[in-house]
C-alpha cells in the first residue's frame, strides 16, 4: 500500500500530504517536492502532442531504491502523488490508477463542501479516512 499520499495545489504548494510512518514525513515532503518537476514536464509534454483528450494519470514519475513515486494530475491541474515501496511488488498499474481515481472523487466530494475554500490546506475527516484506507492495508477475510 502507499507509504505517502500528496495532494499539490496548482501553484505547486502543498495542500495535503500524509505519510505513514510519520518519522520520514520530511524525506517524504522532500520526495513529493522533487517529483514536481517531472510533473510539470510530462504535463507539458502531453498537452503539445494532444490538444483536450490529455491523460489525467501521469503513471511512474520515478523510481528511487526504496521507493516509486505515482503522479495524477486533474484539469485544473491539482496533482496528487502516491509513493510506495520498491518492494511491495503486489501492487499494478491498474489498482494505482483506481487509487488515483478514489482519490480524486474524495477531493472532488471535500471541495464540494461549501465551508472549504479553495486554495486551503486540506482538512477534511472523510478525506483523511479515504487516504487512512490507501494506507493501511485491509487485512483478508479467511472462509
Amino acid at each position: 500500500m502507499a507509504v505517502c499520499v500528496a495532494v499539490i495545489a496548482k501553484e505547486n504548494y502543498p495542500l495535503y500530504i500524509k505519510t505513514i510512518p510519520t518519522e520520514n514525513e520530511l524525506k517524504f515532503h522532500y520526495t513529493v517536492h522533487t517529483c514536481l518537476d517531472v510533473v510539470e514536464e510530462k504535463v507539458s509534454s502531453v498537452s503539445k502532442s494532444v490538444n483536450d483528450l490529455r491523460e489525467l494519470y501521469l503513471g511512474l514519475l520515478y523510481p528511487t531504491e526504496d521507493y516509486k513515486v505515482y503522479g495524477y494530475v486533474t484539469n485544473t491541474k491539482v496533482k496528487f502523488v502516491i509513493v510506495v515501496e520498491t518492494s511491495n511488488t503486489t501492487l499494478r498499474d491498474n489498482e494505482i490508477r483506481s487509487m488515483f481515481r478514489k482519490l480524486h472523487n474524495a477531493y472532488t466530494d471535500m471541495l464540494c463542501n461549501p465551508f472549504y475554500i479553495p486554495g486551503e490546506t486540506v482538512k477534511s475527516r472523510v478525506f483523511d479516512k479515504v487516504v487512512f484506507q490507501m494506507m493501511v492495508p485491509v487485512p483478508e477475510v479467511q472462509s
